[in-house]
Order: structure tokens, then C-alpha cells, then sequence
């Protein structure tokens, strides 16, 4: 089975080094920096930035669902009628809209740490427990956003027209029917806009990781410039994959606010 999942791990492994935008077969490090600092391979340091840039956007996109899922359900306590959920949905994130992201970060990575490694001794196990700092980050990241992302939803909740729910009741559908088929579209919608520059937070949060050995854009950079003394290329190199990613994700949300707006027409 262990062979199967390492065929698995390979094979992955193979396919994005073929998709590598940087260091893949028309990479851009190995189209244009061949025989620079950025050169893949033992030459450069091409490989571990592009390593670093795969991280940081999967760290980004892994945390995305994270925050949205929690930030909804924390979004719906705070409208809730229940007294002891909306306290609840507003200490939480007044606490992690009031801590420095760095400091969630350090409290998620270590006290998380903590908690297994007594959890694990409770039960007899003696070992060392170490919590992946990928993961780590993608906890901390997503409560951090899933604070925001509550308040973003909860304005959007408010601009859909009491009506509309109504208008669900009255045609049979019950509560999960009713959000579903005609809250959520709209939802999205009056949402995005928000959502939107909350993921650009996101994106530049992702650089907190580093502080916790996760291999990002720039812990890699970092490296590079510490060996080679040349601070000021590796973190302009750092800075420009940053944008490259900013402005990558800005044209996917721009086209689906364009096909959230069409829809809402097509009605």
C-alpha cells in the first residue's frame, strides 16, 4: 500500500514539475535566467523559489474553503435568535480581528502542539508530537479570515430583502431549500466584491508562514539572499511573484463577478 501512495506521490510530483510555470521544461527561470542566481537546478536557486511559490499558493487556495465554511456558519450565529450563539459568533471575532495575524499564528502552531502532544501522553504515548507548519498555517490563516469573512457575509446577509425568504417559505421549500436555491446566489453575489480583497489579504498573509519553517516565497528568498548577499534581487523576485499572484487572482475574481452579474441579468 506504502508503494501505491508513493507511485501516487511521483506521479503528482511529475506532473507539476512539467506545469512548473518557473522551472519546467518553458519555465520562466529556465527560459530567461539559465545562467543567473535563478537558474534551476544546483546552478541557482530557481528551483527552491519555485518550490516556495507552489506553497504559498496552495497554502492560499487550501485556506480559502477553511474560511469561507467557517466564516458562513459564524455568519449565520451572529443573525441567529439564540442569544448564547450570536455572543458567541461576536467574542470570536472580536478576538481574532483584534490579534496580530502573527501572534494567531504562533498561539495555533504552538498551543495546538501542546494540546496533542498531552493528549497523545494521556493515552501512553511517549514519542514527540509535531504539527506539519502547513497545516499549522492553514488553521491559523483560515480562523483569520473566517473573522473577516463573517462580517463580509453577515453585510450581505442584510442587503437580501426579508422577502426573499418569505418567498421561499411560500413556495414550500423549507429552510436549507430556501438558503440554498435562492439566499446563496445572491449571497455570492452582493459578497464578492468583499471576498474579493479579503483573498488579497489573504495571499499577503501567506508570508507569515515563514516564521514557522514552512518553505514559502519568502523563506526561500530569504535563504537565497542570506547565502548569495544579494538581498535586494531576491526579494524583488519575491515581491514580483507576490503580484503576479495578486494580479492572477484579480482576473478570476473579476470573471466571476462578470458571471454573477450576468446570471443575476439572466433572471
Amino acid at each position: 500500500m506504502s508503494g501505491f501512495f508513493s507511485a501516487i506521490v511521483e506521479a503528482v510530483s511529475a506532473f507539476l514539475g512539467i506545469i512548473d510555470p518557473l522551472c519546467g521544461p518553458v519555465g520562466i527561470f529556465n527560459l530567461f535566467a539559465g545562467k543567473t542566481l535563478l537558474a534551476c537546478g544546483d546552478a541557482g536557486w530557481g528551483d527552491e523559489i519555485a518550490f516556495g511559490f507552489l506553497v504559498t499558493g496552495s497554502l492560499a487556495v487550501a485556506t480559502l474553503p477553511v474560511g469561507l465554511v467557517m466564516g458562513f456558519f459564524i455568519a449565520l450565529a451572529k443573525q441567529s435568535e439564540e442569544r448564547s450563539l450570536r455572543l458567541s459568533a461576536n467574542i470570536y471575532t472580536t478576538l481574532f480581528r483584534g490579534l496580530p495575524e502573527l501572534l494567531t499564528l504562533f498561539i495555533i502552531y504552538y498551543g495546538l502542539q501542546i494540546l496533542v502532544q498531552n493528549a497523545a501522553t494521556a493515552i501512553g504515548y511517549e514519542g514527540t508530537v509535531e504539527i506539519n507548519a502547513f497545516f499549522a498555517g492553514m488553521i491559523a490563516l483560515g480562523i483569520v479570515f473566517s473573522a473577516y469573512c463573517s462580517e463580509v457575509l453577515l453585510s450581505a446577509f442584510k442587503a437580501i430583502p426579508r422577502g426573499q425568504y418569505e418567498a421561499g417559505y411560500a413556495l414550500g421549500l423549507h429552510k436549507g431549500r430556501t438558503m440554498q436555491r435562492i439566499i446563496l446566489p445572491q449571497l455570492i453575489r452582493v459578497a464578492l466584491p468583499g471576498l474579493g480583497n479579503l483573498w488579497m489579504a489573504l495571499l499577503k498573509d501567506t508570508a507569515l508562514v515563514s516564521v514557522i519553517g514552512l518553505p514559502d516565497i519568502l523563506r526561500q528568498t530569504s535563504v537565497a539572499a542570506r547565502v548569495t548577499k544579494e538581498a535586494f534581487e531576491f526579494y524583488a523576485i519575491a515581491c514580483l511573484l507576490f503580484l503576479i499572484l495578486a494580479f492572477l487572482s484579480s482576473l478570476v475574481f473579476s470573471s466571476i463577478e462578470t458571471w454573477a452579474k450576468r446570471s443575476e441579468a439572466a433572471r
